[in-house]
């Protein structure tokens, strides 16, 4: 059996160079021809005789995997995945690896959280400076022990986060598409909640993937119904917020900042306001990137690949019509 494995960036590196992945691939697997492709043109040479891939798929490799029977996202996010209308139509099982995201996500959920609190972003532009001036801070840092956090897509990230903000003593709230009691949040309520949410915290996070419904969910009108002391924070996908009404609301003081790890485009066009607008703190689409994070998305697949050898059911698998 021939399975093709693209490596995602990062996947490999000091820690785990990339003869150390394919031997551990190989070891488990003695009976698996793996072909390890780095360019599309390698894809396209080795798909025609694959039953599996695993990696970032384009259409042009999808249509020529005649014999494929099941492809894998290393990440969490299949949007790529379903612009490709012939793999979304199809009976082809896709899966992700979803779960070792969730920790260090909504970890640096926090972080974002943290440093607006404490200004700890302004502390670092007064260190390079060699500015030492504590009044500054007086009456800026905040308390996140009894502010409201909100949560806009309660999945497993969403709910990490709210598990995490539980211990800094948040009120917490969330809104999904399918509601359900919470043992971290006060309430979790349907998506017809959302403008509500957005006029009741002092955070909003959000989680959601991008699909045709969450596109420009949270647009001009929504952002301007929070409160002037509040930060936004995106840490699923770009595309859900309007940049440029978010851009113009921080620097109007409409709201108080926000921390984006997921934008649309990325990286940001080069004369983008987000780069240098006070109070936007950017990460380059990095949350999840621990050395756990490659470690959890390999062994993800090799479970997954267990499974498909036995003929039982696999762990993660996308709704292709859903978008996650």
């Amino acid at each position: 059996m021939k399975v093709v494995v693209t490596p995602m960036p990062g996947d490999v590196g000091p820690a785990e160079p990339e003869d150390v992945v394919i031997q551990d691939l190989r070891e488990s697997f003695p009976d698996i021809d793996f072909q390890w492709c780095h360019t599309e043109e390698e894809q396209r040479q080795a798909i025609p005789e694959a039953e599996i891939y695993s990696g970032w798929l384009s259409r042009e490799v999808f249509l020529a995997g005649e014999n494929l029977k099941w492809i894998h996202c290393p990440g969490t996010g299949i949007d790529s995945y379903l612009k490709i209308p012939e793999l979304r139509d199809s009976d082809i099982p896709l899966t992700n690896a979803r779960e070792p995201h969730v920790r260090p996500m909504a970890t640096h959920v926090l972080g974002f959280m943290i440093m607006f609190a404490h200004r700890l972003h302004e502390m670092q532009v007064h260190q390079q400076e060699k500015v030492w001036e504590t009044n500054y801070y007086a009456w800026r840092q905040l308390d996140l022990a009894g502010s409201t956090l909100g949560i806009l897509g309660y999945g497993n990230i969403g709910q990490a986060v709210a598990q995490r903000a539980q211990g800094f003593e948040m009120d917490i709230y969330a809104v999904d598409k399918y509601p359900r009691e919470s043992p971290y949040a006060k309430e979790v309520w349907g998506l017809d909640k959302l403008e509500d949410l957005l006029s009741l915290v002092d955070f909003f996070v959000v989680t959601l993937p991008i699909t045709d419904e969450t596109r420009g969910m949270i647009n001009r009108d929504r952002i301007g119904l929070m409160k002037k002391n509040a930060h936004l924070i995106v840490i699923s996908r770009g595309g859900i917020v309007d940049e440029q009404a978010l851009v113009e609301a921080v620097r109007s003081g409409q709201i108080a900042g926000a921390g984006l790890d997921a934008l649309d485009p990325e990286p940001p066009d080069p004369d983008s306001p987000l780069w240098d607008t006070p109070n936007i703190i950017l990460s380059p689409h990095a949350s999840a990137l621990t050395r756990d994070l490659y470690v959890g998305r390999r062994e993800c697949f090799k479970e997954n690949l267990r499974r498909y050898l036995a003929g039982e059911p696999f762990l993660y698998v996308c709704d292709k019509h859903q978008g996650f």
